[in-house]
């Protein structure tokens, strides 16, 4: 159990992230060290412009790294292909996105049921998406469209999609931004409950106070570096 406790999923050994426009250089991310562990839920903060997307796109193998190295899942990101780096989001990693990014013309369980469809799940892929939704007390929204739940709703149909396929880690981005305080409040609590109960380390890109009061360990970047790194005590 410590063992698995200390592993470590995310590993960024003085990474830069630099992007080019004709002859000008921008850079994003400046020489950042960074390892999350197994069961962390870890909130990236500061200010627009200091690097926190950027980071968590890197993570989620959805951008290159211009300097430094990078590891998720033991796996060297700048050494992988395209479809390597998208069979590693599709197979061990969950996204939440911020505009919840739901497929208007299906039912919330058709699309948590399209993840697995996507992984090559066979038969029983509905009967596992309507078991995500009852185990996130959301079987009643299974029949619904998204044009048919509130924002809250589909925001929590969203996490059920993005852990249909089991993540090992999870990746938020800016996920209560369009939420009320009760909405937020709900979702907040059932994604810590997935990474208490089930193990799932969460990562979360965001400005809101509410989800920096949930995490267990807060990183600041400013101007992109790592300027603090504070566990809190749960």
């Amino acid at each position: 159990m410590n063992d698995s406790m200390n592993e470590i999923l995310v590993s960024a050994q003085d990474v830069s992230k630099v992007y080019k426009t004709g002859n000008i250089e921008t850079p994003a991310l400046r020489g950042v060290t960074l390892d999350v562990r197994h069961r962390d839920f870890l909130s990236i903060v500061g200010p627009s412009g200091s690097g926190k997307t950027t980071l968590l796109n890197l993570i989620g193998a959805l951008d290159s790294v211009t300097r430094g190295r990078l590891t998720v899942l033991d796996q060297d990101i700048s050494a992988m292909s395209k479809r390597e780096r998208a069979d590693l989001r599709l197979r061990s990693l969950g996204f939440v996105f911020q505009a919840y990014n739901l497929l208007p013309v299906l039912t919330a369980v058709e699309n948590v049921e399209f993840v697995l469809e996507l992984q090559g799940v066979g038969d029983e892929r509905r009967k596992r998406a309507r078991q995500i939704l009852e185990q996130l007390h959301l079987s009643e929204l299974a029949d619904r469209r998204p044009t048919e739940l509130s924002g809250g709703q589909q925001q929590r149909v969203a996490v059920a999609r993005a852990v249909a396929s089991r993540p090992r880690l999870v990746l938020a981005d800016e996920p209560t931004a369009n939420l009320d305080g009760e909405n937020a409040e709900n979702l907040l609590r059932m994604m810590r409950d997935l990474n208490e109960r089930d193990g799932i380390t969460f990562i979360f890109s965001t400005h809101d106070p509410r989800v920096i009061s949930y995490a267990h360990r807060v990183v600041t970047l400013v101007d992109g570096q790592v300027v603090n790194d504070e566990r809190k005590n749960s």
